[in-house]
């Protein structure tokens, strides 16, 4: 079966690792010199670093799957630690090595800065919402979810709102309830302990799937065209070459200009990441930080004196010079004035996360192209884990 590839961002490096291994002969095309999508390596100043900030968590069970199938070792490629939402102000939330739920149950009770009183409610209030299975009764935005269950404390402000902002890029303001609640269950709420480790890359995120996947790709027999805008699909063609089938797996923002007729009406969100470079010895307690203030960043510690600062969803930082973003967040850091500096700044990172938002499915009225990317995953917001469930999807409904 000859199947093109639209897109080699991590939805498209799935589909093409799928089919290569059940007998499909591959064609994969990627407009870029390298794959990965928003999820990619760049050279800049000479130095190997991300296109952005990702967070990994243990429940990224088709994720680490995948890159074992390729000959990628999550065990050697992240660091997995227990979970800790900490800030500048003294809030910590640290979750032991336990068995679920008492990690989590143990983890809020002993949260810093947070009376007992609201602990409890806190507690009381994720156990009904357990009991419901992670369902609302209607979608809303998150601040009117907390707002109706009498979240209102430290613990909004601190743990659910910048999760929120962290798990979907959209605020709390106009983020989805259900999305929101989906995350939950799959991570402080899932029974599986390791699946709310978190997962700190150790190498620069080319090297966890990109890479070993197109290595791996090019082995076993796979076509890579690097450097090929895609101008046309239609009749399971492409760009007029003929292919018994066609995954599109380009991003949301792409979709139309090659499929008119695909509901891809998406409001988008941005991501600036900051890239601060100080003394090699310099470190956090914990590898990520959230810093809050103006910016509502989280940093993360990628070793060697390097600090990653991602910034999500619209917000007054946009307004912000890169020199004066620069200086806001060395402030909120903390560690003095860095020794090289750099932003990256992705005017539509990922869709907006909206209540009732109304995304594509993978089926299309050609039974011969199927479409890929985190945005046809319904159960998640923009993230990685459902870039890859729906590459996986397409790879399997092709096949069928």
């Amino acid at each position: 079966m000859k199947v093109a590839v639209v897109g080699a961002g991590w939805a498209g490096l799935a589909a093409a690792v799928d089919l290569t291994r059940r007998g499909a002969a591959v064609t994969l095309y990627e407009a870029g010199r390298v794959a990965g999508g928003r999820g990619r390596s760049v050279n800049i100043d000479g130095r190997t670093l991300d296109n952005g900030q990702h967070l990994l968590l243990g429940a990224y069970r088709e994720t680490l799957a995948l890159m074992r199938s390729v000959g990628a070792d999550p065990d050697a490629l992240f660091e997995r630690r227990p979970l800790q939402v900490v800030d500048r102000d003294g809030f910590r939330l640290a979750l032991p090595p336990w068995p679920a739920p008492f990690n989590v149950a143990w983890g809020l009770l002993t949260a810093a800065t947070v009376d007992l009183p609201e602990k409890l409610k806190t507690a009381l209030w994720m156990q009904r919402v357990k009991w419901r299975g992670f369902r609302l009764t209607r979608d809303e935005s998150v601040a009117d979810w907390l707002d109706a269950a009498g979240q209102t404390g430290v613990l909004r402000k601190k743990l659910w709102e910048p999760l929120c902002l962290a798990a979907l890029n959209t605020p709390a303001e106009r983020a989805s309830a259900q999305l929101f609640a989906n995350v939950l269950r799959d991570s402080l709420g899932s029974p599986h302990r390791a699946d709310t480790d978190l997962l700190l890359p150790r190498v620069p995120f080319g090297e966890l799937l990109p890479e070993p996947a197109c290595r791996w790709l090019t082995a076993n027999g796979a076509t890579l065209r690097f450097g090929h805008r895609v101008r046309s699909v239609a009749d399971a063609c492409v760009d007029g070459e003929a292919y018994d089938a066609v995954v599109v797996a380009v991003a949301p923002q792409h979709l139309q200009a090659l499929l008119p007729e695909a509901d891809a009406d998406f409001a988008y969100e941005p991501i600036a990441t900051v890239y601060l470079h100080f003394a090699a010895t310099s470190a956090l307690p914990f590898p990520l930080l959230h810093l809050g203030g103006a910016t509502g960043a989280w940093a993360i510690d990628r070793g060697n004196g390097l600090f990653g600062c991602a910034i999500s969803g619209h917000g007054d930082w946009e307004a912000l010079s890169d020199e004066a973003l620069v200086r806001e967040i060395e402030s909120a850091l903390g560690l003095g004035p860095a020794d090289w500096r750099r932003v990256i700044r992705e005017k539509r990172a990922t869709f907006s996360c909206r209540p009732q938002q109304t995304r594509p499915g993978w089926r299309t009225a050609d039974p011969r192209l199927v479409l890929a990317g985190d945005y046809t995953w319904a159960d998640y917001p923009a993230t990685l884990e459902g870039a890859v469930r729906s590459g996986r999807r397409a790879a399997s409904e092709t096949l069928a």
